[in-house]
């Protein structure tokens, strides 16, 4: 490939993916990380150099870096990325708060290059076909979003099931809302340890009436992944467990009145064409192609601030709710 090339730093599972997409792609041309036996064996995998951060950053051939790292680490290791004149891809969230997302946005700015964020669900195609049909008023006007995401999963220690499993869905719901919300409220069951979220709701606002809901689980019996988008004239589901052919279903329906009695009626269920793909493929593809034309992707600084900001408004509520039950 003659084109942007990444390091990708971090080669643990998820890291892993990210090698291997861009090692595909032909975009691959280095690995970083905090174990060199870890490192190593990635680059023996993909004949590709294993350096050290530094190195990297001191890399001429390089032109861009992806953080498969901790969040923790993206504000502190990101600013020297963009100051050494290399591009950055973060896995979500930008940052743990919505101040160090500023700060990763502005010495973005300061340094004239691009900042993506992994929220890898806009680049799945069943969620960009939805978001097609509703750009194009197949549903009517939005009335409500409601995105589901539970499993029986790795229970957390360092975050809880909101930061760990939410940003997708608000990435999504945002992007469908064409805006952020007014209104952000939350309730969590803390099941497994006294401070930490194992689950969690989120209702949302916005404006002109559309609502917005998320659950989020890792403790849950069956996995779940799910968006359901209701307009005024139809209903759209975006089921990830799905075969390809039945990831997307457009569901026709209307109401009527009689009597004071309201009666759904509902049409054939209309399975929507969608061109299987790797949506972290097009997510790689889409980060190069951003460092090679200056394009903002979907998921830029500005879009993972948006993200950020629902996060810590919703944070913010979780921690009154503990608050008030340790006064009552």
């Amino acid at each position: 490939m003659t084109g942007p090339r990444v390091a990708v730093a971090g080669c643990g599972r998820w890291g892993r993916n990210h090698v291997r997409n861009h090692a595909e792609i032909g975009s691959l041309a280095a690995v970083i990380d905090s174990d060199p036996a870890v490192a190593a064996a990635e680059a023996a995998r993909y004949g590709v150099p294993a350096l050290g951060f530094e190195a990297a950053l001191a890399d001429g051939t390089i032109d861009g870096i992806v953080f498969a790292l901790p969040p923790s680490q993206n504000l502190p290791l990101g600013r020297r990325v963009l100051a050494a004149g290399k591009h950055l891809f973060v896995e979500k969230p930008l940052a743990l708060t919505v101040a160090d997302g500023e700060a990763l946005c502005r010495a973005a700015d300061a340094a004239g290059r691009v900042l993506m964020v992994g929220h890898i669900l806009q680049y799945h195609p069943a969620f960009q076909a939805l978001a097609r049909l509703v750009a194009e008023g197949r549903l009517g006007r939005l009335l409500s979003l409601t995105s589901t995401r539970l499993d029986l999963g790795r229970i957390r220690r360092e975050e809880d099931a909101l930061w760990a499993l939410a940003p997708h869905d608000v990435s999504m719901l945002l992007a469908l809302a064409g805006g952020a919300p007014t209104t952000v409220s939350a309730r969590a069951g803390r099941h497994t340890h006294p401070s930490i979220a194992d689950s969690t709701t989120l209702d949302l606002g916005f404006p002109g009436g559309l609502r917005g809901e998320i659950r989020v689980s890792w403790l849950n019996p069956f996995k779940e992944q799910t968006l359901v988008a209701v307009g005024t004239a139809a209903m759209a589901v975006f089921d990830d467990r799905e075969p390809w052919e039945r990831k997307l279903v457009l569901v026709p329906y209307r109401l009527e009145e009689t009597g004071g009695l309201v009666a759904t009626e509902r049409g054939a269920d209309e399975a929507v064409a969608v061109a299987p793909a790797e949506p972290l493929r097009a997510e790689c593809l889409r980060f190069l192609e951003a460092i090679a034309t200056g394009a903002a992707p979907p998921t830029d600084g500005r879009e993972g601030l948006a993200v950020l900001a629902v996060l810590e408004s919703a944070s913010r509520d979780l921690a009154r709710s503990v608050s008030d039950a340790a006064g009552a």
